[in-house]
């Protein structure tokens, strides 16, 4: 449901709210293409948090944001917030998994049968345990729902089915369904360890070569002034992901067999129990410290009182950097053409536009590249919970809209739980683009894009990301989208020898400005729908 049309109709008509076709004109196709060019090439090595290449990035931000005339907007004043974080990199050979039924043993081949992800709360663990069922691992009591309702999960180890009911409405669903606060859940109520299974749907998006791969790159977290990576128990001793081909043998004897399990998962039915066999999982990482920084451009806001808000128009500039080394020569590059250089390459061209108002806006903005996305969304966290000396308001995310096409629609993730609803209803009506629902409810999209860290902090944010239908009728838009994501998605092939249209990444630039413009003049901040879920949640 979107705002009142006279509510929608005053932020679009507050001061500078409609900028003349020339100011929209700043944002032009030749500089978005030129920009992910650059952050994408080769040179800068897929801009993996910490490394060479994202320095390279993120002195390139630094020097666009400079150039247009924004003030440097960390919280100390520079360009730039040093990020301290820790990763943790399984160790495959000595990642250890033992099945145990009536006293027979079946050893697992790491790799092959399972893949460990790291705590970096600790660099190796041992857990020797009953295993039980806790289906999803969700509880939601406003649903009615919760998979550890009748179970003891105390010194056992967990089962985890990937995801949330189907039932839940999407964005709740993504809530539920993430897997770090599941395994964080689960070692609340006790668990030493948890086994996770994929969800029948997501073994038909997700090759186990792909979840392999992605175990690689680890796991991070950021550090405290303890030095202890935030948000991660050490009391979880290992966290593993099972072949679904291996995952039956964890129910021999069991009360239910898997399928029987998951079936009543899918019909939104809570299926948790003892299976009355045991595990040994062994788990061991090498930890690594480093820094890798948010950079942050800052344009004050005219108005005395409002300049002490600011809108937050984010996008990550990291992305996973190169594969780790292999014995056949292959590209090693995740170079994130898509995700994320065009996000960035919007931030700065929306940054441009500002620039170019024959006035600043009321409040202030604050135009942030951060750092850890791919890790955890761990630079946004960070900047939300230590912003600068400036209230926060909303948030404008920008994370890999494809363009494969062009584009006649978007999804406004996020937007539908407050009065940013109706603003990008009418900015992306300004610029030819409707919106569509979320087509990718079970990807959980809404709790793994920056905005999301913005969100836990009780601010109302948004993603704009492309949707399935083409303005040409030739091309099946849904086709090349879903393709993608199987093909191409988090691969060395998201490089600049793709298919972009570049006046389709205009359009969407320009609706996120005008977007960001309308909740930076509006009389009232934006703000919560009354009893919507996230605003109970963290609206406080």
């Amino acid at each position: 449901m979107s705002l009142p049309a006279v509510v929608t109709l005053a932020l679009l008509a507050a001061p500078a709210a409609k900028p003349d076709s020339q100011v929209l004109a700043t944002i032009r196709p030749e500089a978005l293409r030129a920009h992910v060019a650059y952050l994408a090439s080769d040179a800068l090595e897929g801009r993996g948090a910490g490394t060479r290449g994202y320095a390279l990035g993120a002195t390139y931000v630094a020097t666009q944001l400079e150039a247009l005339g924004l003030e440097p907007g960390a919280p100390d004043g520079s360009w730039r917030q040093s990020v301290p974080l820790r990763r943790a990199v399984p160790d495959p050979a000595r990642c250890k998994a033992t099945l145990v039924h009536a006293g027979v043993e079946r050893v697992l081949e790491s790799g092959r049968d399972f893949v460990c992800f790291g705590n970096p709360a600790l660099a190796a663990g041992a857990a020797s345990a009953p295993v039980v069922f806790a289906g999803y691992g969700v509880c939601a009591p406003e649903r009615g729902y919760d998979d550890y309702a009748g179970i003891d999960v105390r010194g056992k180890i967990v089962v985890l089915v990937n995801g949330a009911p189907a039932r839940f409405p999407s964005d709740e669903r993504a809530f539920y369904g993430g897997r770090l606060a599941k395994r964080v859940d689960a070692a609340r109520r006790g668990a030493l360890a948890t086994i996770g299974l994929m969800a029948p749907e997501e073994r038909a998006r997700m090759s186990w070569a792909k979840v392999s791969a992605y175990s690689r790159h680890g796991s991070a977290g950021w550090l405290g002034p303890d030095g202890q990576p935030f948000d991660y128990p050490p009391s979880l001793q290992a966290s593993i992901v099972l072949n679904r081909e291996v995952a039956p043998a964890l129910f021999p004897g069991s009360p239910r067999s898997l399928d029987d399990a998951l079936q009543s998962l899918a019909a939104g039915r809570p299926a948790s129990f003892e299976t009355g066999n045991s595990a040994r999982l062994e788990s061991a990482a090498q930890l690594d410290d480093f820094t890798s920084d948010n950079v942050v451009g800052l344009l004050r806001g005219s108005d005395p009182k409002l300049a002490t808000e600011a809108v937050v128009v984010s996008a990550h500039l990291d992305h996973l950097g190169l594969d780790p080394e292999t014995a056949e020569p292959k590209d090693r590059i995740n170079n994130g053409a898509y995700d994320n250089a065009s996000g960035v390459a919007s931030l700065i061209e929306t940054a441009r536009a500002f620039a170019q108002l024959p006035r600043r806006p009321a409040r202030s903005v604050l135009f942030v590249a951060v750092t850890g996305e791919e890790l955890g969304l761990l630079g946004s966290d960070y900047f939300a919970r230590h912003p600068p000396a400036l209230t926060l308001v909303g948030d404008v995310n920008m994370d890999m809209a494809l363009t494969l096409y062009p584009v006649a629609d978007v999804i406004a993730f996020g937007a539908e739980h407050s009065s940013l609803g109706g603003v990008i209803a009418a900015a992306a009506g300004k610029v030819g683009l409707a919106l569509s629902p979320d087509p990718f409810p079970e990807e959980s999209i809404f709790v793994r894009s920056d905005h999301y860290s913005f969100v836990k902090q009780g601010i109302p944010s948004l993603m704009l990301s492309s949707g399935f239908k083409s303005k040409d009728p030739k091309v099946d838009g849904a086709a090349r989208y879903v393709n993608w994501l199987r093909s191409v998605y988090h691969s060395p092939a998201d490089d600049m020898s793709q298919a972009f249209d570049w006046e389709s990444g205009v359009r969407i630039a320009r609706a996120n400005f005008l977007a960001a413009l309308a909740i930076a003049n509006a009389p009232t901040r934006p703000t919560w729908k009354p009893g919507d879920f996230f605003a109970k949640k963290f609206g406080h």
